[in-house]
């Protein structure tokens, strides 16, 4: 789902030493490096320009402008120092690291991967870069290797946060929920006072997914509890009391969210569904409308066409229901609810012909066959009462 947040960031980085010793370039190497550690990038440029003014073949500032580079995310740049410096330096591993990350940045795994490979065969155990292997195989979704990488991470440390972190994702890529709760767990039990908010909402989610939302909520308020406004946490609760079928509740959350993020065409959608639940349906049609002047939303025509139904206004329903259909045309749901409306206004042919479409489709859920059964005995009514 769009709003599920990673935590990815949680990865280890990389980062060179400065040059050691009492002369000049060791003390603005130092500097440098200090105003990079902090983020102070003008500064940091500064100071190792300054260095390559009086050795251009200084390979901690050429490295550092590479990693000044790659935080400005001008990863071209940040490229072309890192090749400058292992033209002069061949076997710098901060260069190579660089490069990595930053083939990785613009989404090349596969490149970032190779370079990866090639650096662990001199140094099997760095796990480190073990970790980002891992990550790299899980980005191109190749699970075997992935999941492979992660494991020798934590036989060497069993603990390892990246690695965990970077486990649970990958079985949430792959729907494995339990799994990741497992990786996920055993870093939020290492220290649940200090637990981060990726973590929690990460675990949240997992609950969602699986449906038990009860044990989902806690995790949710304890973001709350230190992040207020916290996107996912309020969206995360919201869409638990929803799952649990409290209406009144998830419109809390939901409203909340709006309050700082008040164009939010999907939250309004939801807003107008709980409303719609609750039996407040002008204020219902008023959150789908406002939701359909930002752009056009298929869940607010939809919950519009629901309250029509609630309100037995069967024309305006179809309309609405046909506007869906004519962007998706394959939506099961919605032959279904055009189906009920047309039985409804005694439009029996329509019917037929929808519910016709989805029993050749393979479409007998519990629902179809009721309106079929509907359909006919509507009609054997209606034939009796003729005569």
């Amino acid at each position: 789902m769009i709003f599920d947040n990673e935590t990815d960031n949680h990865e280890p980085e990389f980062s060179s030493q400065p040059i050691q010793g009492d002369d000049e370039l060791a003390v603005l190497s130092k500097k440098a490096y200090e105003y990079l550690k902090e983020n102070v990038l003008p500064e940091a440029q500064l100071a190792f320009e300054e260095i390559l003014q009086k050795d251009p073949t200084n390979n901690y500032a050429l490295v550092g402008m590479g990693d000044v580079e790659k935080k400005k995310k001008d990863y071209k740049r940040a490229l072309e120092y890192y090749q400058r410096c292992l033209e002069l330096h061949p076997n710098n591993s901060y260069a190579i690291f660089g490069m990595a990350d930053v083939y990785k940045s613009l989404g090349l795994f596969q490149r970032s991967l190779q370079i990866w490979l090639e650096f662990i065969k001199k140094d099997p155990e760095n796990v480190t870069v073990l970790t980002r292997i891992a990550d790299s195989y899980r980005k191109i979704r190749d699970f075997t290797h992935s999941r492979e990488y992660y494991y020798r991470v934590l036989n060497l440390e069993p603990n390892n946060p990246y690695a965990l972190i970077g486990l649970g994702h990958l079985y949430y890529d792959f729907k494995d929920y339990h799994e990741a709760m497992k990786a996920w767990e055993m870093v939020y039990n290492n220290d649940p006072q200090h637990a981060d908010v990726r973590i929690l909402t990460s675990l949240g989610n997992c609950h969602r997914k699986l449906k038990t939302f009860e044990k989902g909520i806690p995790y949710f308020e304890k973001v709350l509890e230190v992040e207020p406004q916290n996107f996912y946490a309020l969206f995360g609760l919201a869409d638990c009391y929803r799952g649990l079928n409290d209406p009144e509740k998830s419109l809390e959350y939901w409203k909340r969210i709006l309050e700082f993020d008040s164009r939010n065409k999907v939250i309004m959608t939801r807003v107008g569904d709980a409303l719609r639940q609750m039996g407040r349906y002008e204020e219902a049609q008023e959150y789908y409308h406002r939701a359909l002047n930002i752009e056009y939303d298929q869940y607010a025509i939809l919950g519009l066409a629901l309250v029509h139904k609630h309100l037995k206004e069967w024309d305006k329903a179809i309309i609405s229901l046909k506007g869906i259909l004519k962007n998706d045309p394959n939506n099961t749901r919605i032959f279904q609810e055009l189906a009920e409306c047309y039985i409804e206004m005694r439009q029996w042919n329509e019917a037929q012909v929808l519910l016709d479409q989805l029993l050749r489709r393979g479409i007998r859920n519990p629902w179809t066959l009721e309106l079929v059964q509907r359909l006919k005995s509507a009609q054997r009514t209606d034939f009796s009462s003729n005569y």
